[in-house]
């Protein structure tokens, strides 16, 4: 009897500042299009590319927590709450793949806002050797790449069906047809520090939680 192909694992990392459903939806939606069994949220403790978050990596982890459970398709990671330097995607998928041995499927889950500036990333190159990348679209940004020598980077790189990453460890680039959702967390934010309504933006016990600790009460910053 043949082997069976490995399971393609994938990360999601963020902010989560807070997570919102246009996080869980693109990702559930991507689940089902990569034939995905379980995603592993990745919060981290310091973006290196962006101000603090507003609320503690104690407390975005329990909102992570709170928003996923009882879902059968997510899991926490915290490895990253727990290093004070900075959050670089590169090194932490390479102790993943030091996890999970040289020949095991893994993926990293980013936007399509963050393909369009990925070869400005610390060591991207050793990203996609230790990784797959799935992308899933965002409302507002281009559909491709700024330069002509990116388009073609890109396009060496890209995979046609999802299937592929299933069958090899790293490597290929995969553009996922993901429904569009308009919610960002920065608008989140907005609408809490101005006491405006966002029943339909979050999980109920994620609002829950950001109204009893008292979170993102001051107008936002550019965080």
């Amino acid at each position: 009897m043949a082997d069976s192909i490995p399971t393609l694992r994938a990360w999601y990392g963020g902010t989560f500042d807070p997570i919102h459903y246009g996080h869980l939806r693109a990702v559930e939606a991507l689940a089902k299009e990569a034939k995905l069994t379980q995603v592993t949220m990745l919060p981290n403790n310091v973006p290196p590319h962006r101000l603090q978050p507003g609320a503690s990596s104690a407390q975005r982890r329990e909102m992570v927590e709170l928003a996923i459970a009882g879902h059968p398709l997510f899991r926490l990671d915290a490895r990253e709450l727990q290093r004070p330097t900075p959050s670089w995607t590169s090194e932490t998928m390479a102790q993943l793949r030091q996890e999970a041995g040289p020949d095991a499927p893994l993926a990293f889950i980013i936007g399509q806002d963050s393909l369009l500036t990925l070869r400005t990333w610390h060591r991207y190159e050793d990203l996609l050797a230790c990784c797959h990348l799935l992308v899933c679209r965002r409302p507002g940004y281009p559909v491709e790449m700024k330069t002509e020598e990116d388009r073609r980077w890109l396009s060496a790189r890209l995979a046609a069906h999802a299937d592929e990453l299933h069958r090899q460890p790293a490597g290929k680039i995969y553009l996922a047809d993901t429904p569009l959702y308009p919610i960002s967390a920065t608008d989140i934010r907005a609408r809490l520090a101005q006491r405006q309504p966002c029943d339909d933006l979050l999980p109920p016990v994620v609002l829950d939680y950001i109204h009893r600790h008292g979170l993102y009460r001051s107008p936002p910053d550019a965080r």
